[in-house]
């Protein structure tokens, strides 16, 4: 039997959809939830046998995003990291693992194949008709026809369409970045591989693989060489090299850094790594840059430092321009420069579809951005928004049977009205409060529930000088003793409600609600397990349990939903009976034993 012959005998499965998703990182997962709850049938392929990517626990690198306490990133990803909270509060990497597999399992328009590698597109025009992929457990293919294709993979696997791509640093002439190098070159940000601690009882030397490096006081990298907190970012290599095609030689080169330090941290006469043990160390290397798409709007260094104010925001980011020099591990300075931004500042769509291939967005490291624009963009919280908004534009796309392009044309203030009512802040937007809740009288059982409608749903920080600390109206921001963080939402304690009232019976659509998930908590996984460690606690002022009663236009009143156990910052209601006079979201009590946070409470019109 020939090869030819061979390849024949492996089975090819066929799907069809509306979207395929192709990569299962953060971008990947949160491009797929929100295509599927916005009504596409979706398919998620990804290459790895869990989700999460850079994020997941084959890689463990913190989910890192925009700075400053209320610019936290809200949607699908503070819904993921809430339910981690809640399902695995020991933060076990494991576990976290299915709690992102188990978000794509509720979802019944979501089809996901994990351990299935793309290797072939196909295209009609300037289409992808269709992507290949060889299935690694099953030992099969998996052909998929889609209408629309999301390249999130990091990669750009999707490029070998035809879709334009750049690498590497630009000059400083080609976008006038002051921090961009003076020629362009292929040089990239490097690959890490991470290792995490676990504390000891008592110390035991560590024995190397007899390949690993052996580093002395003066032969070792010159980088924060104590366990104190850090997730061993600095162990990079390959920017000077292909991260793609050099993958293999570069984990190998990795791993004998890795174990070469860990054995001079853990063994050095100081004792500074006496009190941990290695707990696990990686096998596959985290990448940051290779292959950058090019849309409508190439991202750059000016565009982020003037706030990325773009008619077409879509998500935003915050992250300084961390740019990684290429060198990683073997340049003797500074592993990297953190070249500050404004945070946040907004993010285009037009910088997350094709210029050239009408039916392919990304979202990710690998957006249409400069290299220097990528130093901020690339972080996973920032790449999750933008997995998000690709996700949303694709469900308004198929519904108007638009192109990506068509949808900035056309549909963009509907993509940017649907993110925020999907609880995506966007920075200098506000979502409008839908006119059946403005017609209504607002009471609260006490103080004033018309903060519910000022169309801010987090509490943002302004500067003032002088204000009461004790001002129960205020909080501070701790890390700046002038800045004081305004209350946008209401509280209630046990029993307490808000309440809507109507002179005439109405039909309601939708009810939603958006609590105080404590945007100031990053909710990380950790880089190091110590021996006293504590479950991580759900968010004090987030409801715990609630109720959304209705009255009917005879005045009597019943509990038309209630949750026990609440871990989501989002919930909205639909289904909902004819002929109500009254509706009130009624607090049971807090995660924190104290009152909860409301910063949304509206009813919507029930739509023809």
């Amino acid at each position: 039997m020939t090869a030819s012959d061979a390849s024949r005998e492996f089975k090819t499965t066929a799907l069809s959809a509306d979207l395929c998703v192709v990569g299962g990182g953060m971008a990947g997962l949160c491009a797929a939830l929100a295509a599927a709850r916005n009504g596409l049938q979706t398919v998620l392929v990804q290459d790895r046998p869990v989700l999460g990517g850079n994020a997941s626990s084959e890689i463990r690198m913190w989910i890192c995003g925009a700075q400053g306490s209320n610019n936290k990133e809200t949607g699908i990803l503070e819904e993921l990291l809430l339910a981690n909270l809640y399902q695995n509060p020991s933060l076990l990497y494991s576990q976290w693992d299915h709690v992102m597999y188990g978000k794509c399992l509720e979802e019944e328009n979501l089809t996901t194949i994990l351990n299935c590698a793309v290797m072939d597109v196909t295209t009609d025009g300037n289409r992808i008709a269709s992507v290949r992929g060889w299935h690694l457990a099953q030992q099969c293919f998996f052909n998929i026809r889609a209408s629309l294709f999301a390249d999130c993979s990091g990669d750009s696997v999707l490029r070998v369409s035809g879709a334009e791509w750049r690498r590497g640093r630009e000059g400083r002439e080609e976008f006038q970045e002051s921090l961009a190098p003076a020629a362009p070159d292929g040089k990239t940000m490097g690959n890490s591989i991470l290792i995490q601690l676990r504390e000891a009882d008592e110390h035991r030397p560590f024995i190397p693989p007899p390949w690993a490096y052996h580093y002395t006081d003066e032969t070792v990298p010159k980088r924060e060489l104590t366990p104190n907190g850090h997730n061993f970012w600095w162990l990079e290599i390959g920017g000077t090299r292909d991260t793609i095609a050099d993958a293999d030689s570069l984990r190998d080169e990795l791993l004998k850094i890795a174990y070469g330090v860990w054995a001079y941290i853990k063994n050095h006469p100081d004792g500074r790594g006496h009190p941990w043990e290695l707990d696990w160390i990686g096998a596959l290397p985290g990448k940051r840059e290779n292959v950058r798409y090019v849309g409508d709007h190439t991202l750059t260094q000016n565009d982020i430092r003037a706030e990325g104010r773009f008619d077409d925001i879509v998500a935003y980011g915050g992250w300084p321009m961390d740019d990684h020099h290429p060198g990683g591990i073997e340049h003797p300075g500074e592993p990297t420069v953190f070249n500050p931004t404004p945070s946040p500042y907004g993010i285009p769509y037009r910088s997350l579809y094709s210029r050239n291939v009408e039916n392919l967005l990304f979202a990710g490291r690998n957006i249409s951005a400069s290299h220097m624009a990528l130093s901020s963009t690339r972080v996973m919280a920032t790449c999750a928004l933008m997995g998000q908004a690709v996700g949303t534009a694709a469900a308004i796309a198929v519904k108007y049977r638009l192109t990506p392009r068509d949808v900035y044309q056309q549909k963009i203030r509907e993509l940017q009205e649907t993110l925020m009512e999907q609880d995506c802040y966007l920075p200098w937007h506000t979502r409008a409060i839908p006119e059946m809740s403005r017609s209504a009288v607002l009471i609260a059982s006490h103080g004033d529930a018309s903060v519910l409608h000022d169309r801010v749903e987090r509490d943002l920080a302004t500067v003032e000088q002088g204000w009461s600390e004790g001002d129960p109206d205020k909080r501070c921001d701790k890390a700046k003793p002038n800045v004081a963080v305004v209350d946008h939402g209401w509280w209630g304690g046990d029993g307490d409600w808000v309440e809507y009232k109507w002179t005439t019976p109405q039909s309601i659509g939708k009810v939603r609600i958006v609590f105080d998930s404590d945007l100031s908590r990053d909710k990380r996984m950790l880089c190091r397990y110590p021996k006293d460690q504590q479950p991580e606690p759900m968010p004090a002022m987030l409801a715990r349990d609630f109720d959304v009663e209705l009255r009917d236009a005879e005045g009597r009143w019943s509990t038309a939903f209630e949750r026990r156990d609440n871990h989501k910052r989002l919930t909205t209601l639909t289904d909902l009976p004819e002929g109500i006079t009254g509706c009130r979201l009624r607090i049971r009590r807090s995660w924190g034993g104290g009152k909860a946070h409301v910063f949304a409470f509206d009813v919507a019109e029930k739509q023809n």
